[in-house]
């Protein structure tokens, strides 16, 4: 399969939302290949699972890992029908895919009614800016109880080190 060939299977995931009227969630789908095998599918469940974390690319990041038995993706290749948002990006890193393959654009999204994703990146820059005070009404950051909460990260390291 060449990587068009694996888009469409993406575009497949995708299209299981549009035949039910996007009754489960948005125009989102995503695989995650491995040796040039699918080892993950995802589509935006966002609707039919109360979640608002089931993106496309989350459910096949989850898929792929329980594939594996590992949280560990390395190696992995994910092909997703629109540019990722801040928290797919961020679950792309962490579960360490390093190549993802994208069909349509933010601009593209929000074209169609998804312009949160503008919103969490101006939030995100202005938190990385000093100007966290633009934020209000997105979102406020508090931090609190650092001196009893650090106790288990403090356990966390004498036993285990680094992890990551």
């Amino acid at each position: 399969m060449n990587h068009l060939e694996f888009m469409i299977e993406a575009y497949k995931e995708a299209e299981k939302n549009a035949l039910n009227n996007f009754e489960d969630g948005g125009p989102f789908g995503a695989v995650v290949v491995k040796d040039g095998k699918i080892i993950g599918r995802g589509r935006n469940n966002v609707l039919s699972s109360h979640n608002p974390t089931a993106h496309a690319e989350i459910t096949a990041i989850e898929d792929a890992c329980n594939y594996l038995k590992s949280h560990d993706l390395t190696g992995c290749v994910l092909y997703a029908t629109c540019y990722p948002c801040a928290m797919c990006l961020s679950a792309i890193m962490w579960s360490h895919i390093k190549e993802v393959y994208y069909g349509n654009t933010n601009e593209d999204a929000v074209s169609i009614g998804f312009g949160k994703d503008g919103t969490i990146y101006n939030a995100i820059n202005n938190v990385h800016t000093g100007r966290e005070e633009d934020n209000k009404g997105i979102l406020e950051l508090h931090q609190v109880g650092r001196e009893k909460t650090i106790e288990t990260f403090e356990k966390f390291k004498n036993l285990k080190g680094e992890l990551y």
